[in-house]
């Protein structure tokens, strides 16, 4: 039982006393977590050095432009959200994303803080009322780009896709050339890519492409070295020592051995240090310092970090006391005892920025109209840059995560540090802006993982388990505004990862502001539990069959689903049930198949056949996107991601690959017949049933 005064207390701070658990079933707060939350909010360092907007300008009390469609007075905890979702199959450390599966439309219960209808009075159909002040559809910088008719391309894992040129790893050229042939050979409209955030700036790198050390710059990694203008301008002793290093990296292209990112990036970092004592020419220089003066403290605070990981390690809470505030002189200084390491870090992200540049124009001069969407992590890693950066706005006491589902009985514990709401809008919640903004500037679209962040966010105290956690609340008003603001200012479109129950009148929120929802189609039931059919799937979404967090169509037939999480531990009934479970739920979807006449009725067809109908069904559906996941197209087995694991699984280190657990590379993609057959299917074109 929580006392009145407690109450009061976590309602003004934003906390949700109780929440709709995957089940529909109404799951109390204990008092002990929310005098554990309201003591981490409590204690969270102030705001001193104030969060600073692009270009080094204060913005701590200043509401900034995403704070437009936020009502004067309106605290960022305050409104009321609906914080029940689905299964989330989303493991603790790495971070991945997380497909929920509980029904979206069950409506909201008495005594939760999930209204059935809008909490600001929107009625029975839960929609934004007239005569608000959140910016509508046709204001500008209101309303994110909607395409006008049915798009489909690849989602991919970019670094498991390799070619013959790449470093053992996939990076940006591989991610033109992917764009480039899906457009002009198959018709794709886009490719959606996993966040490619940066990581520790020294081994061992971290594999999560969820837990960052950064969300606004990006893994070097992800450079095509011999892409870098001053590497043509090397001695042929220089090229040939350059040569050497990717050698090795090269053979195991065509292997199916895991990924091993501190091999290669020892080996791309001695190739940027040669590269890097070529001069650069007037023009070059330029532009350099071009775009160090456009990303300004931001781009500085991560050089900096950069060259203190390398001094004291990548976990700044370690570091000795004078570092660990950002911007100080002593801070400054220790930095500066590496000498033009922070230079380096800075050069490092304007290459990166130039080859994201080119990869997008890559994209549309093959045809494509929306090119490149990039994915957006939730949070990033407590130990790292943007933690440092901005620990006033972060709360380091707390850990994001997901309360218990149907895939994740435990709850869990994504180890990143939340928001803190009232420090966030009282900077105008610019610091997202700027975020979305930064996300975007190469890029036709951006997706943002877990967009119910914007409402809400499962919070758990430190030394808690991950089912003793509450929600908090967030301002959706002005963190909407700031996703969608910043996507119409590129044009570009915006997707948010809203699967899992969500109130109808969030969803209709979302899409006023342009926003396209997520489905997948292992979720997409009906009330009884059926398939849900084409017909009655939303249109303003994309729809994938699965993602990165669910196993690939290949590893659902063959139940390799099951034998991994059943050697794992990670199910609570006896795996013959389990497998059992996962048999019904084929079935279901083979009769869904039958009754749409894209399987013949009666054969249960191999991986080939089941994958193509599966994406067929998707293009029978109005959703404006569809995506289609590299994986299944190979034919690919193993799952990228098993939630609730860490090391136990290599999570973030398997190569593409097909059924055979054989290496497929980029320029092996035209001539497999699965791939082309599925982008058929995708297109609306399948071949006829049992071909």
């Amino acid at each position: 039982m929580i006392e009145p005064d407690l109450a009061r207390r976590a309602e003004a701070a934003g906390i949700a006393l109780s929440y709709r658990d995957w089940r529909g079933e109404t799951a109390e707060v204990s008092a002990e977590t929310v005098a554990a939350i309201l003591a981490a909010l409590d204690q969270a360092p102030g705001a001193g050095r104030g969060t600073r907007a692009p270009g080094g300008g204060r913005a701590v009390g200043r509401p900034g432009p995403a704070a437009a469609g936020r009502p004067p007075g309106q605290a960022g905890g305050q409104l009321p959200s609906q914080d029940q979702r689905g299964p989330d199959p989303r493991g603790p450390d790495p971070r991945g994303a997380d497909p929920r599966g509980a029904d979206p439309r069950r409506p909201g219960r008495p005594g939760t803080d999930q209204p059935e209808t809008d909490p600001r009075g929107a009625g029975q159909r839960g929609v934004e009322p007239p005569g608000t002040d959140q910016p509508g559809p046709g204001q500008p910088g209101a309303a994110a780009v909607v395409p006008a008719g049915r798009r489909w391309g690849f989602t991919v894992q970019l670094y498991s896709l390799r070619s013959r040129a790449s470093w053992g790893h996939g990076d940006l050229r591989d991610l033109a050339d992917l764009a480039a042939w899906s457009a002009r050979a198959l018709g794709a409209g886009f490719v959606l890519v996993n966040p490619l955030h940066a990581a520790e700036p020294l081994p061992p790198v971290s594999p999560s492409p969820y837990l960052p050390m950064t969300r606004r710059y990006v893994s070097p990694l992800y450079l095509r070295i011999e892409d870098i203008p001053e590497y043509r301008g090397l001695s042929a002793a220089g090229q040939a020592r350059i040569e050497s290093l990717a050698a090795p990296l090269r053979a195991r292209n065509t292997s199916s051995e895991l990924i091993d990112r501190d091999a290669v990036w020892t080996a791309k970092r001695a190739a940027l240090e040669i590269i890097r004592q070529v001069p650069l020419t007037g023009r070059r220089r330029a532009a350099f310092e071009r775009y160090r003066q456009r990303e300004g403290s931001e781009l500085a605070d991560w050089a900096a970090w950069c060259a203190l990981a390398q001094l004291h390690g990548p976990d700044w809470r370690g570091w000795p006391r004078s570092a660990r505030t950002p911007g100080s002189a002593a801070a400054a200084q220790a930095a500066g005892r590496l000498g033009s390491q922070p230079e380096f870090h800075a050069w490092l992200q304007w290459l990166l920025d130039e080859q994201l540049a080119a990869a997008q124009r890559a994209a549309l001069a093959a045809g494509m109209d929306i090119g490149i969407i990039h994915d957006l992590a939730v949070g990033v890693h407590p130990a790292g840059a943007d933690a440092w950066a901005h620990q006033d706005l972060l709360v380091s006491g707390l850990s994001v995560g997901a309360p218990p589902d149907e895939f994740n009985q435990l709850g869990q514990d994504w180890a990143q540090p939340p928001w803190h709401p009232q420090r966030l809008a009282a900077a105008g919640y610019q610091p997202l802006s700027s975020l979305f903004g930064a996300a975007l500037r190469h890029a036709g679209g951006l997706r943002a993982d877990h967009v119910m962040g914007l409402m809400r966010l499962w919070c758990v105290p430190a030394g808690m388990p991950p089912d003793r956690g509450a929600y908090i609340r967030y301002d959706h008003r002005a963190s909407v505004a700031a996703l969608a603001g910043a996507a119409a200012r590129v044009g570009g479109v915006a997707i948010g990862e809203d699967l899992g129950t969500v109130e109808p009148w969030f969803r209709q929120y979302l899409a006023d502001s342009g926003i396209l929802g997520t489905t997948l189609l292992w979720f997409a039931r009906d009330g009884d539990g059926a398939p849900l059919p084409p017909g009655r799937w939303r249109r303003a979404c994309m729809a994938t069959v699965g993602s990165h967090d669910l196993p690939t169509v290949s590893g659902f037939l063959t139940g390799e689903q099951v034998t991994i999480r059943a050697r794992l531990g990670l199910l609570n009934v006896p795996a013959d049930a389990e497998r059992e479970r996962a048999e019904r739920m084929l079935a279901s979807w083979q009769r869904a198949l039958e009754q749409q006449r894209l399987i013949e009725p009666g054969a249960r067809p191999g991986i080939a056949g089941f994958t193509t109908a599966l994406y067929g069904y998707l293009a029978r559906t109005p959703a404006l996107l569809i995506g289609v996941s590299l994986a299944d197209a190979t034919g690919d087995q193993r799952t990228q991601n098993v939630p609730g694991t860490s090391t136990e699984y290599p999570n973030w280190r398997i190569p593409l690959c097909d059924s055979e657990h054989q290496a497929v590379l980029l320029e092996d993609l035209p001539a497999l017949p699965l791939v082309m057959a599925v982008a058929r299917a995708a297109a609306g074109r399948p071949a006829p049933p049992g071909r």
